[in-house]
């Protein structure tokens, strides 16, 4: 028997769903199923009476809550006293992309503590592709990142902005009063792009690949205020998220055609326990997104 399948067997018998209890607890719903199975047969016995939608807590399986319950209490209890006399809460740590970090960051980290000033968070930059490994690996506990990536239905996310990419140049630019790019219009020109994890490096290597284009790259970056040196002196041109615009005075954004859209938001693992500051966090998240984000015409939806 272990603390997760108590905790799993719980949260079903209070919502009366697996459906429920996974969403509450976010983990999947076969790890909670699993986790009831492994449970009745260790014990040898009936856990629940199942029906279509619903289910109901049998004789045995009552009792078996009222223990589990009790039990879960005094785990919770104990945990609070010990943290209490350590004086620690362990951080919530969060793998954050250096370009998105800009986007999102500081303000978000500062509208968090204003909220929760009792939970410490230790923020990690990490390309999209790096970050979203150290999360299933439970290196970190979240990540922002490019969600336009194959592995990405192996984790929870939580879509946050729907962007699209834009060719940044600075005013002088040739390029610069043409109302869009296309990459064959860009074959040539010396290009500014992203160390090998991002996501947004591999989706135009793709669109490059799929029109036997070898662009011209000048410089491999991940700092924002790097990109936006090298367009301002027009020593290359960016691709960038258009969101990003806000933040690079004296360029202009032309609209990459066809379009690229980009989905931006935050993945947790698959299956864990989720513990109460990182269920805050995602919480926070998810209000922060629908606020900031409203008059974008950004779409926040669950994966």
């Amino acid at each position: 028997m272990k603390l997760i399948q108590l905790e799993y067997f719980c949260a079903v018998s209070r919502y009366h769903s697996i459906t429920q209890a996974a969403q509450k607890l976010y983990v999947t719903q076969p790890a909670i199923s699993s986790a009831i199975r492994e449970l009745e047969k260790e014990f040898s016995i009936n856990l629940f009476t199942r029906s279509k939608n619903h289910l109901t807590l049998t004789t045995e399986g009552e009792a078996f809550y009222q223990k589990a319950s009790a039990l879960l209490a005094t785990i919770h209890e104990t945990e609070s006293e010990l943290y209490d006399l350590g004086r620690q809460v362990t951080p919530i740590r969060i793998g954050i992309p250096p370009l998105l970090s800009t986007l999102f960051f500081p303000e978000m980290l500062l509208l968090f503590h204003q909220e929760h000033p009792e939970i410490p968070v230790e923020l990690l930059e990490y390309g999209s592709i790096r970050a979203s490994r150290l999360v299933q690996e439970e290196a970190l506990d979240l990540a922002l990142v490019n969600m336009n990536f194959y592995e990405i239905d192996k984790l929870n996310s939580y879509e946050m902005l729907s962007d699209q990419i834009v060719f940044c140049v600075s005013p002088e630019h040739p390029l610069a009063s043409y109302k869009e790019a296309t990459m064959e219009m860009l074959k040539d020109e010396p290009l500014i792009m992203y160390n090998t994890d991002s996501v947004l490096n591999t989706t135009l290597q793709a669109r490059f690949d799929s029109l036997r284009i070898k662009p011209k790259v000048l410089l491999s970056a991940s700092q924002l205020y790097t990109i936006h040196d090298f367009v301002k002196n027009q020593l290359g041109g960016a691709f960038l998220y258009s969101s990003l615009m806000e933040n690079m005075p004296g360029c202009i954004g032309i609209p990459v055609t066809p379009l690229i859209h980009q989905e931006i938001g935050l993945i947790w693992k698959k299956g864990k326990y989720i513990n109460s500051s990182v269920e805050k966090y995602i919480t926070f998240t998810k209000h922060y997104a629908e606020t900031k984000w409203r008059n974008y015409g950004a779409s926040t939806t669950d994966k």
